[in-house]
């Protein structure tokens, strides 16, 4: 009987293996269009992002919270989600991965759903439509940045909503670009499940983990646990800022030139200065490469020798993170070629 079952899957196992062992250049591949397909074409429409599709989840579980418990259900909630995205992740694999997919369209597949878990594009389209109306629309600008920032938006002054706007670019890279490269470069042929796995993490840490009387229970679990995955890549965070900030300075044209040591070095200190234990490293890091000054009103201070920000610095602080982007995206390839052959004299 035993050695039936066994036989009957066999066929089954094997196909997993295989899907779970392919070679380090589709790895590369995949990664490489994900960050292509990233920014030209920004966003996918919301019924078939994988994201939103989370996003959905996380809001039907929600509104299902009960009144008392709220802490263990919310526990619950985030591992649902989880799972249901590492189960994700691993069936496009699977798909991609059948015999009859042709390899091209394994690898797209593949790219489509990696680039779901990161937003470049998206980091930088929002904060160019506000530098465009800072000038003749102000008040509008206020309102709308409400969906953008996590602050009272109705008395800022322009050069406080300048610095909303470049630490907001800079915080995200870590959540919306490096972290899942981190996890999908270091879990090899398992990467785009961790991708995900991150993503469904971040996601609930969005929408649940407010340390308010709301979701201080119910989000508990999702904040603290998003804050434990993007520890090594919010440490990691300035070295890319970086360098991208020294290849910056040959792409900028008119712009200000940027100044990659006093990012490491502001980085390095004044991380402590936010409440959050991994913000602080890529908002130094730019502060102390763009040179302004950073001010969450009551909050911190970072940087605070450097000038008060302009409306430039928001062309500025894209075209770093833009550039860093691609840098990490292009470190991540040598990465896993680096992993594998490490890997390969074990």
């Amino acid at each position: 009987m035993v050695f039936e079952f066994y036989q009957a899957i066999a066929p089954l196992h094997q196909y997993l293996s295989d899907a779970f062992t392919y070679a380090p250049t589709e790895l590369i591949l995949v990664l490489l269009l994900a960050i292509l397909i990233d920014l030209v074409f920004g966003e996918p429409p919301s019924a078939v992002h994988p994201v939103v599709w989370i996003g959905k989840l996380i809001g039907f579980l929600k509104s299902k919270a009960p009144k008392t418990h709220r802490k263990a259900y919310g526990i619950a909630m985030a591992l649902t989600v989880i799972a249901f995205a590492v189960l994700l992740g691993i069936c496009v694999v699977l798909i991609a991965h059948w015999k009859y997919m042709p390899y091209a369209a394994g690898l797209l597949i593949q790219a489509f759903f990696l680039k779901a878990t990161f937003a470049v594009k998206c980091m930088v389209q929002p904060a160019k439509e506000i530098q465009d109306k800072l000038d003749n629309d102000i008040e509008t600008v206020r309102k709308e940045l409400i969906t953008y920032v996590s602050r009272d938006t109705s008395k800022l002054s322009k050069s406080q909503i300048v610095s909303a706007v470049v630490e907001s670019i800079s915080e995200n890279y870590v959540d919306a670009m490096l972290t899942p490269v981190f996890f999908y470069v270091v879990l090899g042929p398992f990467g785009l499940p961790a991708a995900y796995l991150f993503k469904a993490a971040s996601t609930l840490d969005s929408m649940v983990g407010y340390k308010n009387e709301k979701y201080i229970q119910l989000g508990w679990f999702s904040a603290k646990f998003d804050d434990f995955l993007n520890w090594i890549p919010a440490r990691l965070s300035p070295i890319f800022i970086a360098v991208g900030a020294g290849i910056s300075n040959f792409m900028s044209g008119n712009l200000e030139k940027l100044k990659p040591i006093d990012g490491l070095k502001c980085a390095f200190r004044e991380n402590k200065a936010t409440p959050s234990p991994n913000s602080g490293w890529p908002m130094a890091a730019a502060a102390g490469a763009l040179q302004i000054r950073f001010e969450k009103p009551d909050t911190y201070i970072i940087g605070g020798e450097y000038r008060e920000p302009e409306a430039a610095d928001i062309s500025r602080v894209s075209i770093l993170i833009i550039l860093t982007s691609v840098i990490t995206a292009a470190a991540g390839c040598l990465a896993i070629a680096v992993l594998w052959y490490a890997a390969s004299w074990i």
